[in-house]
């Protein structure tokens, strides 16, 4: 399956960093979501790890991106996986949609450059770049 090219944006440093960055102590995954339509571009990491797919009738309460591909730099590529990247990109978007609302309402000229959503279990760093999110997954050291 071919790759999205991400206009104006250096493709190969963009890949250079997410391989640096899944070989950091503590990252379990990372997800690259198209900025238009949170469609899954890119994974590393096992997603249905971090949160199971769940089953088709749970899964019609989730608000869903439109359309799309998925591609991986893993070996594991069940649908099982794929399903769990979705569902989770699903949830960013819908995250991601609400906090961006609340800015704007607060400040219309403001702009929402970087989100963090700590639990006691892990951490989820949300950037939003022109053409692509970035999600990267990680442990929350302890305090």
């Amino acid at each position: 399956m071919a790759e999205k090219s991400l206009p104006s944006v250096n493709t190969e440093s963009i890949e250079e960093a997410l391989h640096r960055l899944s070989k950091k102590p503590g990252v379990k995954a990372w997800l690259m979501l198209d900025r238009t339509n949170g469609t899954v571009l890119k994974t590393n990491g096992q997603i249905s790890a971090i949160r199971p797919a769940r089953s088709s009738n749970s899964r019609n309460s989730l608000p869903s991106p439109t359309g799309g591909s998925f591609s991986t730099d893993v070996n594991v590529n069940t649908n099982n996986e794929t399903q769990a990247a979705q569902e989770l990109a699903s949830m960013v978007w819908s995250f991601l949609s609400t906090a961006g609302s609340l800015v704007d309402e607060i400040d219309s000229e403001d702009e929402l450059k970087l989100l963090r959503l700590r639990t006691k279990k892990q951490e989820l760093v949300i950037v939003p770049e022109p053409k692509y999110l970035l999600v990267v997954v990680h442990d929350t050291p302890p305090v």
